[in-house]
């Protein structure tokens, strides 16, 4: 990833100067510590600008809607302290003058504000975008006193200067002008001549090839034009704060999910091995019936008796309660049975319900690895019940629809839209496909009355196996069946569905 330079931000000042000057500052927002949302407004036209102050990704643009999603802002109901002094002292400011600091990856944006007294004064808003240094600072022009920081800098932190409301801002220590790596790589044959001609250019031709931008596009091979700098710095970052974002929120997913599924393995487990230990109900039954088959015997209030097994073909000595009659034994073990029998049915019904919620959560695992947007996660968090459901009409979920010779087939990613898949798209005469004993997506071949060939049909188990968890090589069983064949069973998990007269091909 490019860090921004103070060449960027030369070319974002030049291109939106006659913007900035004049405008007014409407409202001011924070959703974190470490990034703002200014609103401006000049000569009719309303643009956000967006400041980030995060190590990994700091930069500033005049924020598109589309990249205002794509960076999943929240707003907190409680602005943080910082916002609430910028709100007091710059809210409804003009700003009179801006400055991008030569050498410097700093932008300035001087407000005319008025005091208590109704004075005419002038604050600077320094937007200080350097690394883990990157900051925030309102001070007075005048006095060059600060009136506060997005984050304090003491002693402790820089020995080069301290940065606190109440003392004065300086510049930070002047270094040669040094190039980024990035800018090196794009000047790397050029002698210096060349150079101090790009760096003294007041027109650009910005543009961006995957991990890369330029200003001038013809230093990047095969770069896609950007219709700005502006748009470049917030096309490139905003898909860079998405990455960071999307990672992020997998991992919180992936660890609540993972904590959920260890313990309902352990449950499994823990069923399965009393079920072993304590399944005696054949052993009762076979006890009780032999004590009935030989009451003729007669053999009442004993400890034991030995009897003849004819179901195994064995003598058998059945432990007796000497308190008891032969009858009263066989009543005995006869009631043991039937205790045993429904403890085993209610743990073996316990154990499929954990069964399959254990193939819930792997396939919601599968379904967070293979997300690629934020949106697609907070399905899958509202789904967990980690974020409320919002109060707004829930729109339908946007499935992947693809052609196979001719034939739609829509593929699910998460558990919403396999939903969807089953219980709005499927008719009777579609097929469905998924990879049997392992986590994926429900895939839909939609016929509308035509009968595919054994072509799609293995074409769309390709689709099934290259959408699960064993999208690695490797081979595996993929199972497909008319979509009547599948049913919902009630108050199963989302997503979840039972299917018979299935086939299986080998993928």
């Amino acid at each position: 990833m490019i860090n921004i330079d103070f060449l960027t931000i030369r070319a974002f000042f030049i291109e939106n100067i006659d913007f900035i000057i004049g405008s007014r500052l409407q409202k001011i927002q924070q959703p974190s510590r470490r990034d703002f949302i200014l609103s401006l407004r000049n000569n009719g036209e309303s643009r956000k600008l967006y400041i980030n102050i995060f190590p990994q990704i700091y930069h500033l643009c005049f924020m598109s809607k589309e990249n205002e999603e794509r960076r999943n802002i929240i707003i907190p109901q409680k602005p943080p302290m910082f916002c609430m002094l910028l709100r007091k002292y710059l809210e409804g400011a003009k700003i009179a003058d801006a400055l991008a600091v030569e050498g410097e990856r700093i932008l300035e944006l001087h407000f005319e504000t008025f005091d208590e007294l109704s004075q005419k004064r002038l604050l600077c808003l320094a937007v200080e975008l350097m690394g883990k240094h990157s900051n925030v600072i309102l001070y007075d022009k005048e006095s060059s006193v600060i009136v506060g920081c997005a984050h304090n800098v003491g002693s402790e932190k820089s020995r080069y200067r301290e940065l606190q409301g109440g003392l004065k801002y300086v510049y930070p220590p002047k270094a040669e002008v040094n190039l980024s790596n990035e800018l090196k790589k794009q000047f790397h044959d050029f002698n210096n001549e060349k150079i101090n001609e790009y760096l003294s250019k007041t027109e650009f031709s910005p543009a961006i090839k995957n991990d890369r931008y330029t200003l001038f596009k013809e230093l990047i091979e095969g770069s896609v034009e950007q219709s700005s700098v502006n748009a470049m710095i917030d096309n490139y970052y905003s898909a860079k704060q998405e990455e960071i974002n999307v990672i992020a929120e997998k991992n919180k997913l992936i660890e609540i999910v993972n904590s959920r599924l260890k313990k309902t393995k352990n449950s499994i487990s823990k069923i399965s091995m009393l079920l072993k230990k304590r399944d005696n109900s054949d052993k009762y039954k076979l006890y009780a019936d032999l004590l009935t088959a030989n009451l003729y015997l007669k053999q009442d209030y004993k400890k034991n008796i030995e009897l003849f097994d004819y179901v195994n073909n064995t003598n058998v000595v059945v432990e007796l309660d000497e308190t008891k009659t032969l009858n009263e034994n066989a009543q005995r073990y006869y009631k043991l049975y039937t205790k045993s029998k429904i403890t085993k049915e209610k743990s073996e019904e316990m154990l499929d319900n954990l069964n399959i919620e254990r193939e819930y959560l792997e396939n919601i695992l599968y379904s967070i690895e293979r997300s690629i947007n934020i949106k697609e996660l907070e399905d899958i968090k509202i789904e967990l019940g980690v974020e409320e459901k919002s109060k707004k009409k829930q729109e339908k979920p946007v499935v992947e629809k693809v052609q196979v010779k001719g034939f739609d087939v829509y593929i699910g990613k998460n558990n919403k839209q396999n939903d969807y898949i089953v219980s709005k798209l499927a008719k009777d005469e579609d097929y469905w496909f998924h990879t049997r004993l392992c986590a994926g997506s429900h895939v839909l071949l939609k016929t509308n009355g035509v009968e595919p060939t054994e072509d799609v049909l293995f074409e769309c188990c390709k689709l099934a196996r290259e959408y699960s968890s064993a999208y690695q090589p490797s081979k595996v069983g993929v199972i497909y069946t008319l979509a009547k064949n599948l049913r919902k069973p009630p108050a199963s998990p989302l997503g979840y569905v039972t299917y018979k007269n299935e086939k299986e091909v080998l993928v």
